[in-house]
């Protein structure tokens, strides 16, 4: 009989893994300035058993990786692209460049479309109102044409912001769509039951956090240390579960509280701000990948798994920082694809960590800091800190964060290896105008990694023009959105 029980526990146990296995996926995002290779973040995927990704472009290299590992696959159309696809023989030209391609034996296992990427964000003041429908019926329909949207639908990414409470009653029973976007988030809503796509929403507390000095901090978390916020004798403990369940009532409120929901984003960053910090984001996410495991659900759909893909894979030190200095640390992993903190992605609270990323190859180990003797003028530090920081990723300085800690030479020395790492160790790349030096001594400490940057193929004689227009771009685009 002994034999029996432990029989039936090793099944509901590895039941249980299969499920969260099956639901469990991770973005992938690729604006670093010098990305991991994609066979690699691909070998780290199967490695850590995660077999459901969402990738926001249909970048060639990046599908060629994911050819024959089976893994589910949401590929998206950029925003930019949306008023292209408003045309039907562009949407048709897309699926089959980006989809029938890779539809075969050993292609891609791709499950999902994603048209365009939070595309009603207030912040975008409309722009993109006008083309997301028309986009999305345009792809479902070549999919369609192409034979293969039975099993691969179109959906739209949208930010947490096209639904919410009145201030009057503000509990997630209450629910209702944007007034602004409400006769157009129906017919969105319409066209995804019909054609059997899931609802596709981005949750981030750590954002409630940040965007509000009074926002209690334990609600952001899953382990019940919140005052509750009661609706209709339903208590909320935590800030998840009344955000998904004032979209289940918005949906409710046109009609279709059925259709299937997905959590395409949630996560913590890690540095950045005072509240983006590893211990803050490794209790996020034991909370909620605990209830995952356990099927939980919300109160208005409980007792069910959620599909959730967690944001991010990897930190991307290239991506804008208007929204705030944590956007280029999602990542449960850091840019060279090594694990930040203890996750069991099982659910079951192991003292465990992801597997970090193999073969992974650096360049050489050399740092490049400040020299107070070097001879240069000590008056132009300021200006030259700003220009380092302008062409690489000093987000770790800001207060609050990893490197706030460091004394103005430390500052200094960190802005000038940040640089140097991003320009490869190019010959004058560590001047400065004779404030700098190279060193084989790492200036880390116990708080602030001094990082040394891996070699992709942005390595390479040909590809630094590029690499400079690429961060160029990503700093004129964060001006202009100041």
């Amino acid at each position: 009989m002994a034999g029996s029980r432990f029989l039936v526990v090793s099944v509901l146990v590895v039941g249980l893994l299969s499920v969260l296995a099956q639901g469990l996926g991770v973005n992938w995002g690729t604006m670093a300035s010098h990305p991991l290779p994609p066979k690699i973040v691909v070998q780290l995927l199967k490695d850590n058993g995660i077999n459901k990704v969402k990738i926001f472009d249909a970048d060639t290299s990046t599908m060629k990786a994911l050819a024959g590992s089976d893994i589910e696959v949401m590929v998206a159309i950029p925003n930019n692209m949306l008023r292209t696809m408003t045309d039907y023989g562009a949407a048709r030209d897309w699926v089959k460049t980006n989809v029938t391609r890779y539809n075969f034996e050993g292609g891609v296992n791709i499950k999902y479309v994603a048209v365009g990427n939070e595309p009603f964000l207030s912040s975008y003041n409309g722009s993109f109102l006008n083309v997301t429908f028309p986009a999305l019926k345009n792809i479902q329909n070549a999919l369609n044409d192409a034979g293969v949207g039975g099993r691969i639908k179109a959906t739209v990414p949208l930010n947490a912001d096209v639904y919410n409470s009145p201030e009057s009653n503000p509990v997630p029973s209450a629910g209702r769509f944007r007034t602004d976007i409400g006769d157009l988030m129906t017919e969105i809503v319409q066209f995804l039951n019909q054609s059997g796509a899931p609802f596709t929403v981005n949750i981030y507390p750590f954002l409630s956090l940040y965007g509000n000095p009074n926002f209690p901090v334990e609600f952001a978390f899953f382990d019940g240390g919140s005052d509750p916020v009661v609706d209709n004798g339903i208590q909320y403990t935590n800030v998840f579960d009344a955000n998904f369940d004032t979209l289940v009532s918005a949906l409710k409120g046109v009609g279709l509280g059925d259709l299937p929901i997905i959590v395409g984003e949630v996560g913590w960053p890690t540095d950045g701000d005072k509240n983006a910090k590893a211990s803050y984001a490794q209790r996020f996410y034991d909370g909620l990948l605990k209830r995952l495991a356990a099927n939980h659900g919300t109160p208005l759909r409980p007792n069910q798994y959620i599909e959730v893909y967690l944001f991010s894979l990897i930190d991307e030190d290239a991506k804008s920082v208007q929204p705030g200095n944590f956007e280029r640390h999602w990542g449960v992993l850091k840019y060279d694809g090594q694990p930040k903190y203890n996750m069991d992605l099982s659910g079951q609270g192991q003292a465990k960590t992801l597997v970090p990323a193999k073969d992974v190859k650096y360049l050489p180990k050399k740092w490049c800091v400040f020299d107070p003797n070097g001879g240069g003028n000590v008056s132009t530090l300021g200006d030259q800190i700003t220009f380092a920081c302008t062409w690489s990723d000093c987000t770790a300085l800001g207060y609050g964060s990893t490197c706030n800690g460091l004394d103005g030479n430390g500052n200094a020395s960190f802005a000038f290896n940040m640089y140097y790492q991003v320009q490869n160790h190019q010959e004058l790349s560590c001047n400065f105008q004779g404030l700098a030096t190279e060193t084989t001594q790492d200036p880390s400490t116990a708080d602030c990694n001094f990082s040394i940057q891996i070699a992709t193929s942005a390595t390479d004689a040909s590809m630094k023009p590029l690499l400079v227009v690429f961060m160029m771009y990503a700093y004129v685009v964060a001006l202009l959105l100041l």
